[in-house]
C-alpha cells in the first residue's frame, strides 16, 4: 500500500462500519397551532424542526429567541486546556461568557443562540503581512454580523461578547445598524499581568532590545513566558482593546462597571448573565438600539474616550459605529472641542504617570467611576438610556452608593496597596499629577488633511516648560516598516531624527499598525528624541512623538510622500491647546517658510521607491477603494454605501461616454 495512503487514512477499524440510516427522531409534538400553520412562513416553522432536531425540548421552543454572538477562538477543553489554539487570548475564554449568558436566557424561558465570527491579532501580525488585513476585517466582520443577525428572523434581541482590537468595534458597528432591535454588548474582559514581569505591550519590543544589548536571550525567553498571565482577556494596557470596551460602555451599550473586568473571575461570568436579563428587559419594555444610540450618546462615549486617553484607532471606529446607528459621525472639529474641554483622569498603561494595568482601573471603578467626575464637570448628557433599563443620570446614582462600588475600590487597596483616587483621579488630583488631554490633530504643509497624535503619550521629558513639544529635524524616509526597523535595530535611527514612513495607508497596506517601530522607540533610550511620521496609524499602547493617520496619504498624491532624505521638517505639538503642525521648511543647507516649502512639495514627483505593497491582497485593495469612495479614514473607514453607488455610477457613465467619444464618427476622422 501506498505510505501516504497507509498514514493519511490510518488502521483500518470494522466497528466504524457499523452505520445507521435511520432514526426514531426527537419525541413530543411540535406546539403548533392552525394559526400559525396558516400564517407563518415556511422558514419560520421548519425551524422549530431544526430545533428540536439539535436537542432542544418542544415545549420549550416558543420562548423568546435571542441571538448570542461572539468572537470566540481556537477549542478549549472542559477543563480549559486547549485543543486548538485561538489567535490570541482576547477570544480564547469568551465561549464561558456564551454559554453564561445562553443558560442565563433558557433560564428565563428564552430560546438561546449562539453564533461565532473569529477576530485575528494585532498583536500576533505586528510587522508582518497579516497586519494588512487587520482594520478591513472590521468592516468584514461586521457584515458578517449583520448577516447572521438577520439570518435569524426569529430573535427578539441580540447579545454580541467581544473582546479586542478589530472583533469589538465590528460588534458594535453591527449590533448599532440593529435599529430597532434590542441589543447589547457583553465586554470580554483583560487578561492579567504576571506578579513579575512585563505587560503585553513593553514584551513586544525584546527584539529591539535584545538588538541593543538591553537583554539577554534567557531574559526574553523568561519574560515572554509568563507575561499573559491569565489565559483570557485583552491586553493589560489602554489599547485599542481596551478603549473599544471603555466606549462600548460610555456608548450606554453595555452595562455599568462591565469594561475591563477579569476574564475568567466570577464578577466577569456574571456580566454575561446580567446582560441576558438586559437584553430580555429591553424586548419586553420596548427598548431597541436606536433608543440607546443617539448623537448625545456618541458624544459621551467621546468624552470618556477623552478622559481615559483612549487609543487614537477610536477615532476610527467610533465614526463608524455612529454611522452604522445613523447618527451624525464626528469630524476633526468635534474631536477637537472634546479633548480640549475634558481632561484626562486615569492613570494606566501606557500613558502614565503611574502604568497601572487596565485590572487595577476596574477596581478603582472603571467607565461609571470616570463619569462621576465628569458629571460634576457637567460634561455628560445624563437624559441618554442605556442598557440598564434607566437613564445614564439614573445609573450613576445607582453606582455612586451601590455596594459593588465600595468593596471593588476597597479590595484594591487592601490587597494591592493601591489608592484608588490614584488610578481614577478627581481633575483637581488630575491637574496636580500632570495628566494632559489626549489627542491633537497637526495640520501643515505635511498634512494638509490633518493628522493624529496621542499628545499624552509624549515623555515629558522632551516637552517644553510651556507644555509645547519642538523638533527641528532631518527626515530619514522609509517606504516599508521592516526597513524602518532594521534602520532601528542597526543604530541607523539616531538622537534628533525624524523618522518618516510612507505608502502604509489605506492604499499601500490596509493602513497597518507601525506597533513595531513605536515600541521600539519607547523602550530605546535615544527613542523620547526621535519624532515619527507616517499615513499609517499606531497600536493603542504606542506612546512617543509618533504622528500618524497623516492625509492625504503618499499614494493619494499628500505631500508626505514627496519627502526625501535629509529633507528639514519641523514639528511642533502644544499639549495644553492640542494644536498642532507638521511642516517641510528646508533642504540641503537652505531653510525657507512653510508657504514655500508648500511649493516646493506640490512641484516635486512622488518619492521614486512608493508603491503598494507587493503583498497587498486583492481583499484589502478593494477595501481601501470602498472606504475612499466613502469617505476615507476621517469618516471611520466606513462603506457609505449611497456615495459607493454614486461614485460606481458616475465612473460607469463616464467610461460610457468614454468609449462613446471613440467609436462615434468623429473621433474615426
Amino acid at each position: 500500500m501506498n505510505e501516504a495512503i497507509r498514514f493519511i487514512m490510518g488502521p483500518e477499524d470494522p466497528e466504524h462500519y457499523d452505520i445507521y440510516t435511520h432514526a426514531a427522531g426527537p419525541e413530543g409534538k411540535l406546539p403548533l397551532t392552525a394559526d400559525m400553520l396558516l400564517n407563518l412562513p415556511s422558514g419560520d416553522l421548519f425551524g422549530l424542526s431544526q430545533n428540536v432536531g439539535m436537542g432542544w425540548k418542544p415545549e420549550r421552543l416558543l420562548g423568546k429567541q435571542i441571538l448570542i454572538l461572539s468572537t470566540q477562538g481556537g477549542v478549549r477543553g472542559e477543563d480549559g486546556s486547549p485543543i486548538a489554539l485561538g489567535y490570541h487570548t482576547g477570544h480564547w475564554e469568551v465561549g464561558l461568557l456564551v454559554k453564561e449568558a445562553a443558560l442565563a436566557v433558557s433560564g428565563l424561558g428564552g430560546v438561546p443562540f449562539a453564533a461565532y465570527v473569529s477576530d485575528p491579532c494585532d498583536g500576533r501580525s505586528q510587522g508582518t503581512t497579516g497586519m494588512f488585513d487587520s482594520l478591513p476585517y472590521r468592516n468584514d466582520a461586521a457584515i458578517v454580523f449583520r448577516r447572521l443577525i438577520r439570518s435569524l428572523p426569529t430573535r427578539s434581541g441580540v447579545i454580541g461578547v467581544g473582546t479586542c482590537d478589530k472583533g469589538l468595534p465590528a460588534m458594535m458597528i453591527a449590533l448599532a445598524a440593529m435599529h430597532d432591535l434590542p441589543a447589547i454588548i457583553v465586554p470580554g474582559g483583560v487578561t492579567l499581568p504576571p506578579t513579575v514581569g512585563e505587560d503585553a505591550g513593553k514584551i513586544q519590543t525584546i527584539g529591539a532590545r535584545f538588538s541593543q544589548g538591553q537583554i539577554t536571550v534567557d531574559e526574553a525567553a523568561d519574560l515572554g513566558c509568563r507575561v499573559c498571565a491569565t489565559p483570557g482577556g485583552g491586553c493589560q494596557f489602554l489599547g485599542t482593546a481596551a478603549s473599544a470596551q471603555v466606549v462600548a460602555e460610555a456608548l450606554g451599550m453595555a452595562l455599568p462597571h462591565s469594561a475591563l473586568a477579569p476574564s475568567g473571575q466570577p464578577i466577569w461570568l456574571d456580566i454575561a448573565k446580567q446582560s441576558a436579563r438586559a437584553v430580555q428587559w429591553m424586548h419586553a419594555n420596548g427598548v431597541a438600539m436606536r433608543d440607546i444610540l443617539t448623537d448625545a450618546a456618541v458624544e459621551n462615549a467621546m468624552v470618556v474616550h477623552a478622559a481615559f486617553g483612549g487609543s487614537t484607532n477610536l477615532l476610527l471606529h467610533i465614526p463608524a459605529i455612529a454611522h452604522a446607528a445613523g447618527c451624525r459621525i464626528p469630524d476633526v472639529a468635534d474631536w477637537t472641542r472634546v479633548n480640549k474641554a475634558v481632561p484626562r483622569l486615569v492613570s494606566v498603561l501606557p500613558n502614565g504617570p503611574d502604568y497601572h494595568p487596565t485590572i487595577r482601573v476596574f477596581m478603582a471603578g472603571g467607565v461609571p467611576e470616570v463619569m462621576l467626575h465628569l458629571r460634576k464637570l457637567g460634561l455628560l448628557n445624563l437624559q441618554v438610556k442605556t442598557v440598564a433599563g434607566v437613564s445614564l443620570g439614573e445609573q450613576l446614582d445607582w453606582w455612586e452608593t451601590s455596594e459593588r462600588r465600595l468593596e471593588i475600590r476597597k479590595r484594591l487597596l487592601t490587597v494591592d496597596g493601591i489608592d484608588p483616587d490614584e488610578v481614577i483621579m478627581s481633575p483637581e488630583r488630575a491637574a496636580v499629577r500632570g495628566l494632559t488631554s489626549t489627542v491633537a490633530f497637526p495640520t501643515g504643509n505635511l498634512a494638509p488633511e490633518g493628522s493624529v497624535i496621542k499628545a499624552t503619550a509624549i515623555d515629558p521629558d522632551v516637552v517644553g516648560e510651556d507644555g509645547v513639544y519642538r523638533h527641528i529635524g532631518q527626515a530619514k524616509v522609509f517606504t516599508s516598516e521592516k526597513a524602518a526597523v532594521k534602520a532601528i535595530k542597526d543604530g541607523r535611527i539616531q538622537e534628533g531624527d525624524i523618522l518618516v514612513l510612507m505608502g502604509r495607508g489605506p492604499s499601500g497596506t490596509g493602513m497597518e499598525e507601525t506597533y513595531q517601530l513605536t515600541s521600539a522607540l519607547k523602550h530605546l533610550p535615544f527613542g523620547k528624541h526621535v519624532t515619527l511620521l507616517t499615513d499609517a496609524r499606531f497600536s493603542g499602547v504606542s506612546t512617543g512623538a509618533c504622528i500618524g493617520h497623516i492625509g492625504p496619504e503618499a499614494l493619494a498624491g499628500g505631500p508626505i510622500g514627496k519627502l526625501r532624505n535629509g529633507d528639514w521638517i519641523d514639528v511642533r505639538i502644544d499639549r495644553n491647546t492640542l494644536d498642532g503642525s507638521l511642516h517641510f521648511v528646508g533642504q540641503g543647507d537652505a531653510l525657507f517658510s512653510p508657504e514655500a516649502g508648500a511649493s516646493i512639495l506640490a512641484a516635486r514627483p512622488l518619492h521614486p521607491d512608493l508603491a503598494a505593497d507587493p503583498a497587498l491582497p486583492d481583499d484589502t485593495k478593494l477595501w481601501a477603494a470602498l472606504q475612499a469612495a466613502s469617505g476615507g479614514t476621517w469618516r471611520g473607514s466606513i462603506y457609505d454605501v449611497d456615495r459607493i453607488v454614486e461614485t460606481l455610477q458616475a465612473g460607469m457613465e463616464a467610461l460610457a461616454n468614454a468609449r462613446a467619444r471613440t467609436q462615434s464618427p468623429s473621433a474615426n476622422d
